[in-house]
């Protein structure tokens, strides 16, 4: 009897907190901040039409909302947050909030939250100068179906991120869109969670990770950006079926990833603007810098200024079944023994392989290796560009494929496939890739209570 009496203590104060909740009704004539001061955990506070000037708190564990076809304004008149949460299980929903803060050292924030647990904020449209939402220390938040616009008179290094998550575990971000603020979705210090179906264009980096392990990133969608995603110093990342297009410098950045796969990826179009051209920089579609133990399979490729450079001691990486379509430079990697790239017989896909297929089984019967020792040299020293197409090259270029013994060594593709491979797009064939069935179940269990719990509301 005794070991049941906490859960019937907290049953009971469910149902207490339930029998008293009540809908307040609110216009603008109102003085919201009082009627949030006096109401009480359960409530349901409505906004009318209207805008509602100030920086407003939250204490209690309220549904704060409003008509979606009529829906009310929250103007932070240019300071602070414009909502502050001090309490969990507090949902957010159908808001337009707008002109909160411009100070990022004090974290101004459209919604901040600080040390609160089971955040649902959903269906609100945020357009600011500083951070969109800053949620931090905090478990199960679900951020869904959320729009965050930034402020394109400010310079990019001078906006606050779309959406900030810090010591977050167990959560869902899921739907949103976010554009011209910094970047999209910064994730720090962060931990199991999942970042799915996302709208990222207009950016510096699309999604930003730092210091975060066991994470899932699936299904996102960045364009027009530095770096579509761009992932730094963290381990046992699942990154699958996202899309990158129109990026600046980088598709994928991955600097100190280990332990993580990358698979059925879509990056197009990574070219640096001729007006920003400088010695060493060149649009990379997967740049992979100082990373290894990962694994790189069934992505796609496509007219980047190089394919995928690998440097820094970015070894151990298993890299198959990934397609290489039209990229000037395929492979960018300085290595001092030959690495293999293919898997049981398969490798990848490369538009510039000129080899055969004689017994129709779709692998290539000749070897595929990407570049050569004039290739390193140019590399190392880019000024030969000048001269590559001078008779000197040409002959270096004839002695190396005479005498294969002075051709160090380097990528080495021995299964070579004729066709590209097709991007699965769904989460369940991309996660079945991971081979980690806790990671899929996680992401089922997170979706399905995330959906459920936004639908109730």
């Amino acid at each position: 009897m005794f070991n049941k009496l906490p859960i019937i203590i907290c049953a009971l104060f469910f149902i207490s907190t339930n029998i008293f909740a009540k809908t307040i009704q609110v216009t603008p004539q109102d003085n919201l901040q009082q009627i949030l001061n006096n109401s009480a955990d359960g409530d349901t506070i409505s906004l009318a039409k209207g805008e509602y000037l100030g920086n407003f708190v939250i204490e209690y564990a309220i549904t704060l909302t409003t008509n979606i076809a009529a829906p009310a304004k929250i103007n932070a008149q240019g300071k602070g947050n414009a909502l502050l949460l001090k309490h969990s299980n507090i949902h957010i929903e159908n808001l337009n909030i707008e002109n909160w803060g411009d100070d990022l050292t004090a974290q101004n924030a459209g919604i901040y939250s600080n040390k609160n647990n089971n955040l649902i904020i959903k269906n609100n449209t945020l357009h600011g100068d500083g951070f969109g939402m800053w949620l931090q220390n905090a478990d199960n938040i679900k951020v869904v179906s959320n729009t965050v616009v930034g402020n394109t008179k400010l310079r990019s290094a001078d906006r606050g991120n779309g959406i900030q998550l810090s010591s977050v575990t167990h959560s869902y971000i899921y739907k949103n869109e976010t554009y011209n603020v910094r970047d999209g979705l910064y994730i720090i210090a962060s931990k199991d969670n999942t970042i799915e179906a996302n709208k990222l264009h207009d950016l510096r980096y699309g999604i930003h990770y730092m210091y975060s392990y066991d994470n899932i990133v699936i299904n996102n969608n960045a364009n027009n950006t530095r770096a579509g995603y761009a992932l730094m110093s963290s381990r046992r990342l699942t990154i699958t079926g996202n899309k990158t297009t129109n990026s600046e410098d980088y598709g994928f950045l991955l600097n100190f990833i280990t332990q993580s796969t990358f698979t059925h990826n879509d990056i197009k179009n990574v070219w640096t603007k001729t007006k920003k051209k400088a010695l060493g920089r060149h649009g990379r579609g997967l740049f992979v810098y100082n990373s290894g133990y990962n694994t790189i399979a069934y992505n796609r490729i496509e007219h980047a200024e190089i394919g995928i450079h690998l440097t820094a001691g970015s070894e151990k990486t298993k890299v198959y079944g990934n397609s290489f379509i039209n990229n000037p430079t395929q492979v960018k990697y300085v290595v001092n023994r030959e690495e293999e790239w293919s898997k049981d017989g398969k490798g990848n896909y490369w538009s510039n392989y000129l080899g055969w297929d004689m017994n129709n089984d779709n692998i290539g019967d000749v070897a595929f290796e990407p570049n050569d020792g004039i290739d390193k040299l140019v590399w190392q020293y880019p000024e030969m560009k000048m001269i590559m197409d001078s008779p000197a090259i040409i002959i270096l270029r004839w002695v190396q494929r005479q005498f294969p013994v002075l051709k160090p060594p380097g990528v080495k593709d021995s299964f070579p496939l004729m066709d590209a491979p097709q991007i699965e797009q769904t989460s369940k064939m991309a996660l079945q890739q991971k081979n980690n069935p806790s990671i899929l179940n996680n992401h089922n269990l997170v979706h399905n209570n995330a959906l459920s719990a936004a639908e109730q509301h």
